[in-house]
Parts: C-alpha cells; sequence; structure tokens
C-alpha cells in the first residue's frame, strides 16, 4: 500500500485536535485532584476502578487506570481503527502522566489531599468534580479521542447504534460505582458516585451536541456563484442551488441552500455580507443533519 502525504491542512487539523484533547484531559485530571479524590468520590470507568483501588488498597489509581486501558486499547482499534486509537494510546498515556502530576503538586505531608471546600462539602465537591470530569470528557470526545475505558465502550457502540454517548457511559459504569459499597460499607458513596456519573453525562452530552449542532442557510442573491464557492472553499460545506421565482416580480431568482454546523455561522454571514450586502439570508436550526460531512446514518 502507498502511504499517501498528508496535505498541510489535514496536519493542521491533526494538531488542533492534539491540543484540543489536551485541554480536555487536563480539565478531566483537575476535576478528579481537586475535588473527587480529597472527598473519596468515585465515579465509573477505568478512573473509577482505579479510584475504588486507590482507596481501599492506597494503589496509584493513574496506574490502574493505565494498565485496564492497556488490554481495552485492543478492543479499539479492531473497532474504531487506528487514527482513533492513536488518539486514544495519547489520552491514556496524557492522562497518566496528568493525574500523577497533579497529585504530586496537591499532596500534603501527611499523604492525604487538601479538601478545597473545607471538610463536610462531599455535595458541592461531587457536583463541581463531576462538571469538571464530563466538560473535560466531551472536549476530548469533540476532537475524536478518548479517555479510554468505558469511553471505548461507548464509542464502538455509538458508531454502530443510535444511542447518545452519555447514557452508554451510565449504563456501564453502574456496576463499578455500587462496587465501592463493600469499601466503604456507606450508601452515601454509592449515591455520590451515582450523582457524579449522571452530572458527568450530562454534561458530557451537552458539549458534544453543542459542537455539533446544525443550521440551515437559504440565500437569496444575485451573486450566488461567488457566495457559493466561498462557502465551499473556505468551510468545505456543500451548495445546492435552486431555482425559484419571486411571485410579486416574476423574475427568476437563484436560492442557495447550505447545511453547516452552528459554529460556521458567523463565517458564512460575512461571506455573503462581503459579496452581496442586499442579499436576504434565512437561518434555521435543524434536529439532525445526516450524511457525508455530518454524522452517519443510524437505523435500529
Amino acid at each position: 500500500m502507498q502511504f499517501k502525504k498528508p496535505t498541510k491542512a489535514e496536519l493542521q487539523a491533526e494538531l488542533k485536535d492534539y491540543a484540543v484533547i489536551t485541554i480536555g484531559l487536563i480539565c478531566y485530571a483537575f476535576g478528579w485532584v481537586a475535588f473527587m479524590l480529597p472527598y473519596q468520590i468515585t465515579t465509573g470507568g477505568t478512573t473509577g476502578v482505579g479510584a475504588i483501588i486507590y482507596y481501599a488498597t492506597g494503589f496509584p489509581m493513574q496506574w490502574s487506570y493505565f494498565i485496564i486501558n492497556g488490554i481495552l486499547m485492543l478492543m479499539a482499534i479492531k473497532f474504531l481503527g487506528p487514527r482513533f486509537s492513536i488518539k486514544t494510546t495519547y489520552a491514556i498515556f496524557g492522562l497518566t502522566f496528568l493525574l500523577d502530576l497533579f497529585q504530586k503538586i496537591a499532596i500534603q505531608p501527611d499523604g492525604t489531599f487538601p479538601q478545597l471546600l473545607g471538610p463536610g462539602q462531599d455535595s458541592m465537591a461531587c457536583l463541581i468534580g463531576a462538571a469538571f470530569c464530563g466538560a473535560g470528557l466531551g472536549i476530548v470526545f469533540n476532537a475524536n479521542g478518548s479517555t479510554g475505558g468505558t469511553d471505548i465502550i461507548a464509542a464502538v457502540i455509538h458508531k454502530y447504534k443510535d444511542v447518545t454517548l452519555g447514557s452508554m457511559v451510565m449504563l456501564s459504569d453502574a456496576l463499578i460505582i455500587s462496587s465501592c459499597y463493600f469499601v466503604f460499607n456507606d450508601w452515601r458513596k454509592v449515591i455520590f458516585g451515582f450523582v457524579a456519573v449522571f452530572v458527568i453525562s450530562f454534561v458530557l452530552d451537552y458539549i458534544v451536541n453543542s459542537a455539533r449542532q446544525s443550521v440551515q442557510f437559504f440565500i437569496f442573491s444575485k451573486e450566488y456563484e461567488k457566495i457559493a464557492n466561498r462557502i465551499t472553499r473556505e468551510t468545505h460545506r456543500g451548495v445546492t442551488v435552486l431555482d425559484g421565482t419571486g411571485w410579486y416580480s416574476q423574475n427568476g431568482v437563484k436560492v442557495l441552500v447550505v447545511i453547516a454546523y452552528k459554529r460556521q455561522s458567523g463565517d458564512i454571514f460575512r461571506m455573503v455580507k462581503e459579496e452581496d450586502p442586499n442579499a436576504f439570508v434565512s437561518q434555521s436550526s435543524v434536529i439532525g443533519v445526516y450524511g457525508e460531512g455530518f454524522a452517519k446514518i443510524k437505523g435500529k
């Protein structure tokens, strides 16, 4: 097989993905070290397993996380392809490093972690820590990466079935959270764990869905060719040209139909204004967009 040299744009896109993944990992690791570990709160996933092992034995959670994910990576390679696996491998090594680094920075001389919110603030620590973790996961997923563990399982199922990532994470994590009762003999810890997973799932879905919200444009303009060329060239979105008739004037008109991500709306409006300030533009939100350039069509 002949190796295809990546273009400059492809390299820039890949570097951007890795930069975004790194930001997500920092957010996730901070949530754990600053809020979850000091208040002995667990969640699901391999980090949750690592946390339970740490609470029970003192064995560093990051190494449990790393070992378990070494096994699960075989699953990612088979079902999600090498590109996903490379980014997941990067995320696993990166998160292991960041968890270790943040713990070394935060740990006190007596071997405990400072409770930033003060003693007895388990509920607030649970909510804030879970929000950081969910945001971190969402950022990583939006960059086509994963932190491994049950994220890999969720991503595999999400690829073939019409289910949300957050729902799959919650289902696969229920057993892990319940098992922390045998460590603490305290149902409050189990409840905090389920609350944390719910918040993580909610924030994860919100981050992922917000980044993938789509909009539909109808653009009426005499400069339709210039506008269509710029949209195609600069946003890499397809443009469909329809023939219409203005009923009042009885004149023919060209209508551009564009489906794009919501985050691209500003760029499209800017292009239209630069080419034809008198253009008529209609923008509307769409519930779902499937096909080339967007999500894959899924069905039962």
